[in-house]
């Protein structure tokens, strides 16, 4: 078993990325190589910008390479208690610009030629409890109401016909949405950006951002130093560099997946028939889906914990636990990978972007960044050009988690709460 990203270790080599010290001058440097910073490289390279993304480790090495592969519309949490909290409006943009995120990665994936394995198969929210299905018939009610008829509602009876498990009591299926293999997104969205001129820095780690005298910023990397007009940070829940404000907004919280041997055709065909992106109600849920090369990616928030390389393998073991529980079929299959990575969630779960003393910044995608970052990195590019409107999440305040002073100490005690409210809720 090998404790990598698959994604990662599936994907074809970076030739893209610059060799070299880092120096010079840039219209815009971008602080972060995941699918934020990569795909606002392309943007703004589209437009004539110089523009450089510096990365302290490898091009898409962290979340973007990391994550179950979903490309979903809809919120990351529930759409009617989202419609509760803030008035139907808001609510009804929030999900909105999620079906708009699917609609920027496919249409990238068009426009760039991105050979990743898309398959446009919709998501099935699959409910893990009786009283769990009665609420997911509700929400949809609100949803077809108020933003979207594209979905239906599955009942318990009718649920074989979608997947063959007995964990389940119906579901919510949600067709605008896919998958997709992430390394070689990566690598193509990477491509991309350097055939429009931007510079792609991998092991460039910041450790400084100031201002200099000419009211360019200074930027200094484990590469070099470089200056810009303008910064745009698209880290995500990074734990170095001078980035305390943002880290004080976010919970780190690991997440972490398996992935099977190669299945038989005739058993993938039986237990996932329609190939869907699938996840789970519960709070201490999972996600899960077929790969392209037929395997099972299985992932959830196994433990509330930094992903680690020793605690990925325990945390691997748990989930393997669970996919034998949820499917006796695969039981007996082989785990081949075993990976942890982290997700920069936010108090309430929804995405912050904007500026912070002058500097961009887009993140906070809270499990759910695959198609939002994407389409963050569209949008700040317009941000940049001034296009404030552009931003759909400008209105929303970003205050400090309280007592969060950058280490997320209170992350085994989330855990904790949400293991005791998955028995009883």
């Amino acid at each position: 078993m090998k404790l990598d990203s698959y994604w990662l270790d599936t994907s074809p080599p970076l030739r893209s990325a610059s060799a070299g010290p880092l120096d010079g001058r840039v219209d815009v440097a971008v602080i972060g190589g995941g699918f934020t910073g990569l795909s606002a490289a392309l943007a703004l390279g589209k437009r004539g910008a110089s523009v450089a993304v510096l990365e302290a480790g490898r091009i898409g090495g962290g979340a973007s390479g990391r994550n179950g592969g979903q490309v979903n519309t809809g919120v990351a949490q529930d759409f009617a208690a989202l419609v509760e909290q803030l008035g139907v409006v808001k609510a009804r943009a929030c999900y909105r610009a999620y079906a708009s995120a699917v609609d920027t990665v496919e249409r990238l994936i068009r426009e760039e030629n991105i050979d990743c394995d898309y398959l446009p198969s919709g998501k099935l929210k699959l409910a893990s409890k009786p009283h769990h299905f009665a609420h997911l018939e509700k929400t949809a009610e609100v949803i077809r109401r108020e933003v979207d008829t594209n979905i239906e509602i599955i009942g318990r009876e009718q649920l074989r016909s979608e997947i063959q498990s007995d964990s389940f009591h119906g579901a919510l299926l949600q067709r605008h949405g896919g998958q997709m293999h992430m390394g070689r997104f990566t690598v193509g969205l990477a491509d991309a950006a350097a055939r429009y001129g931007a510079k792609l820095y991998e092991n460039a780690g910041v450790s400084v951002i100031e201002k200099d005298g000419e009211g360019a910023y200074r930027i200094v990397s484990a590469r070099g130093e470089i200056r810009a007009k303008q910064v745009l940070v698209a880290t995500g829940p990074s734990r170095q560099g001078p980035f305390n404000w943002y880290r004080r907004r976010l919970a780190p919280v690991g997440s972490f997946i398996v992935v099977t041997e190669p299945l038989p055709a005739h058993l993938i065909a039986e237990v996932f028939p329609n190939r869907r992106a699938y996840t789970t109600t519960r709070l201490m849920h999972n996600y899960f889906r077929v790969t392209p090369d037929s395997r099972l990616l299985f992932g959830g928030r196994a433990r509330f914990t930094a992903s680690e390389r020793p605690s990925d393998a325990k945390s691997g073991r748990i989930l393997q636990q669970n996919l034998a529980a949820m499917f006796p079929a695969l039981a007996q299959a082989r785990i081949d990978y075993c990976w942890g990575g982290l997700v920069d969630i936010t108090a309430d779960r929804l995405p912050r972007a904007g500026q912070h003393e002058g500097i961009y910044f887009s993140m906070g995608y809270s499990g759910h960044g695959t198609q939002m970052s994407t389409h963050m990195g569209q949008v700040m590019a317009d941000v940049i050009d001034g296009r404030e409107s552009a931003n759909p999440w400008r209105e929303f305040e970003w205050p400090a988690i309280p007592g969060h002073t950058g280490k997320p100490w209170f992350l085994p005690l989330v855990g904790t709460y949400y293991r005791i409210k998955d028995v009883f809720v």
